[in-house]
């Protein structure tokens, strides 16, 4: 509890022999210091006990009267942040009482959503209920909006009511144009896009919990860009899969990448599963079972030959189904296996998603509702995004319509 005390700082005697009244608060271990801007001379402050009886004069009267708002104040002020984030810092509530963040009981601050959304989601992470990956957008998230408020309007926090269209346009374009990180300027328009999408989902938190009434960033419209999906075609598939490799890291890695490419698998996924994920269907069919990370949805796979064999490889040489390397390992791994292979493509682990999807399973018959069910997705349009039309599957169509012309 946040615990106020009222002093006389008798080094300061004006020439009327009063002395300034100042205002100690403690939280915890910390301190500071707030001037009330009251004044009185050292002997009325002790014959009244510091404003506490026989006061004779209207001023004093009137001080008494201020330091009890300001009190009033500083603990309303101090309940109001606490019910945002439990860790109150004893310098959010000086700027408050000083006027550098409005202290009226009314307003709501953005930052402190975020903060309490972001420790809740912290838990859910160390649940395993979601991925570090993407506490960390969220985190992010709230670094750059306080970046904004920094850099746009000199502020630490604001009015979740004056968050309106022109803060909205003024936040776009400086996460497009003026925002530095790692010593690149500015993000790209879709990122930008999925940045507004976690402000609107933390905000959205606060409205449940009654926090806000509102969403502001409802008010965004900006798009996601579609770009040409990268895929691997079969002979490219082919090359990697047939390529002897005599470098232990790049076989690995290889692996990894197959695997992701036959089951659409992400690494954050794939690199969890155990044998106790491999299951038997009453016709011997072996399935990969289990839930999708980022979308806690259950995502069975069939285990196709090829997938089959790099689970044997591997067969208890570790607790999990694959080996475990780090992202940034694999990605700088995967660009040599793509010049081994000739592939003149820029191979990520995002291009194994999109093979699964368009050469593995929609090239091959399977439906999209079926590819959009292994895929993890909760609908059939977020899987549209990956399936990309092949043209010998338009060509196998319209050979039918040639045969009826003919």
């Amino acid at each position: 509890m946040i615990k106020v005390i009222f002093f006389l700082k008798t080094t300061k005697v004006k020439l009327t022999g009063e002395c300034p009244i100042y205002c100690k608060l403690s939280l915890g271990r910390e301190t500071t210091v707030l001037s009330t801007g009251k004044n009185i001379t050292k002997e009325r402050w002790d014959v009244t006990n510091k404003l506490r009886v026989s006061l004779r004069t209207e001023k004093e009267k009137v001080a008494k009267q201020s330091l009890e708002v300001l009190q009033l104040k500083i603990e309303r002020t101090y309940n109001e942040f606490l019910k945002f984030n439990p860790e109150v810092r004893l310098e959010e509530i000086k700027n408050a009482i000083n006027g550098n963040i409005s202290s009226n009981d009314n307003i709501i601050y953005l930052l402190p959503i975020f903060d309490k959304h972001n420790k809740d989601f912290k838990k859910r992470v160390e649940k395993n209920e979601r991925t570090p990956a993407s506490l960390q957008k969220y985190n992010r998230s709230k670094d750059l909006v306080k970046s904004f408020l920094k850099s746009k309007y000199g502020l630490e926090d604001i009015d979740i009511e004056k968050v309106n269209n022109a803060f909205i346009y003024n936040l776009e374009s400086f996460l497009k144009y003026e925002s530095v990180y790692k010593g690149k300027v500015g993000i790209d328009n879709n990122s930008v896009v999925k940045y507004f999408k976690n402000f609107k989902t933390i905000c959205n938190y606060g409205i449940k919990l009654e926090l806000i009434q509102k969403n502001p960033f409802e008010k965004y419209d900006g798009k996601i860009k579609t770009k040409e999906a990268i895929f691997l075609t079969q002979k490219e598939l082919n090359s990697i899969e047939n390529i002897k490799l005599s470098v232990e890291r790049l076989d690995r890695v290889r692996d990894i990448f197959l695997f992701s490419c036959y089951t659409g698998y992400a690494p954050v996924d794939a690199c969890k599963l155990t044998r106790d994920n491999i299951i038997k269907d009453g016709y011997d069919n072996l399935w990969i079972k289990t839930q999708r990370a980022k979308t806690s949805i259950k995502a069975n796979v069939p285990v196709l030959p090829s997938c089959k064999k790099i689970i044997d490889k591997y067969d208890g040489k570790q607790p999990t189904l694959l080996p475990k390397l780090s992202n940034q390992k694999m990605n700088s791994y995967l660009k040599e296996l793509a010049d081994l292979c000739g592939i003149n493509k820029y191979l990520t682990w995002y291009v194994s998603r999109h093979t699964f999807a368009t050469t593995v399973t929609l090239g091959n018959g399977v439906k999209i509702e079926n590819v959009s069910s292994m895929m993890g997705h909760s609908n059939i349009k977020q899987t549209q995004h990956y399936a990309k039309v092949l043209d010998f599957n338009i060509m196998e169509d319209m050979s039918k319509l040639m045969e009826k012309y003919k």
